[in-house]
């Protein structure tokens, strides 16, 4: 009787561990899937991160826990950024941004 018993528990448990098992490598799968990265694409770096961070506090976005004015205060720092790296851009080609984009006559 007793190994009847123990034989069920142990068929059960291998059982659940089975379905645990399956579980747990579909959803590992599934998260694979998610993080990937397709190719031809580029994997952000988190020195990139930092670097776009600071640019972005050096036209005056300050990031603040439970901000109230978040995203409108980092778009439109990031807005103040594409600008300036646009007039930077304009400054070593020496024209304007409305200068190169007119067609020639």
């Amino acid at each position: 009787m007793k190994s009847n018993l123990v034989n069920r528990l142990v068929g059960q448990s291998a059982r659940g561990s089975l379905i645990v098992s399956a579980v747990l490598m579909a959803t590992s799968a599934c998260v694979y899937a998610q993080t990937s990265v397709e190719p031809g694409t580029h994997r952000i770096t988190r020195a990139e991160v930092r670097n776009e961070l600071k640019e972005l506090e050096a036209v005056g976005y300050r990031p603040v826990p439970n901000d109230l004015y978040y995203p409108g205060d980092i778009q439109a720092a990031e807005q103040r950024l594409a600008a300036k790296h646009q007039a930077e851009k304009n400054a070593l080609t020496g024209g304007s941004q409305i200068a190169q984009t007119k067609p020639a006559p």
